[in-house]
């Protein structure tokens, strides 16, 4: 089937999820869209139920290890199950909700032919925080190996063709995945563009919580630039 496999690793996203898949079946995405897949990550609420409602298909692991894993099952259920749409494949964030709507420029990107990989530039819902020391870690990471400078490094929305999500594999672990599959794209000679978008995503909190997952995000870009040393 002609158009994407989009593939959302969600780990309780109950709130937000029913949206961005609901947002999915708008008429001018459902020509792009082939499947939809969702990836329950060890949710502690309604996340499957809600994705499986809205007729994704559902992928529930009992424990969550982690962002990267989840992508990789998602893409192995995809191959598995014929769920591999002829453009390409978007990994897309759960918590976009109602905004998902923007990510057609993002597809028209890859389907134009005019890049390998697309990145999603997009904005939180509220302030970040301390999330700038991550994303400086991660973009003069990319840009010491490559020599490319990004303005979005950490941005989980990307389309890419099947070969080159093959180039990016196998994927930096956790939350490194995005600063990991850019270095590798570029380095394997992929076309790598950032799209504007309209979309938004829920920001990181400055609770502990919130604390405690950018400290979590940093070592893993950490891992993955130690793991590609330039």
């Amino acid at each position: 089937m002609d158009g994407f496999t989009v593939i959302i690793p969600a780990k309780n996203e109950a709130e937000l999820l029913p949206a961005t898949l609901a947002g999915l079946q708008d008429p001018s995405l459902t020509s792009a869209i082939a499947h939809v897949v969702v990836v329950d990550d060890g949710s502690e609420d309604s996340t499957a139920q809600v994705a499986r409602r809205a007729g994704a298909a559902v992928v529930t692991l009992s424990k969550s290890r982690g962002k990267a894993n989840a992508l990789t099952v998602g893409v192995v259920h995809a191959t598995q199950h014929g769920l591999r749409g002829q453009s390409g494949v978007l990994l897309l964030d759960a918590d976009v909700g109602s905004t998902v709507g923007g990510v057609t420029p993002v597809l028209d990107a890859v389907m134009s032919g005019t890049c390998d990989l697309a990145i999603a530039k997009y904005s939180a819902r509220g302030a970040t925080g301390g999330r700038g020391l991550v994303v400086g870690l991660a973009a003069r990471g990319i840009e010491r190996r490559t020599g490319w400078v990004p303005s979005v490094p950490l941005s989980g929305i990307r389309a890419m063709t099947w070969s080159a999500l093959a180039t990016v594999s196998p994927l930096a672990q956790g939350w490194g995945v995005e600063t990991g599959m850019t270095i590798d794209a570029l380095r394997g000679g992929l076309r790598v563009v950032e799209v504007e978008t309209s979309m938004k995503h829920r920001a990181t909190s400055n609770d502990w919580r919130g604390q405690v997952h950018r400290g979590r995000q940093y070592l893993d870009v950490q891992r993955a630039l130690l793991k590609r040393p330039g």
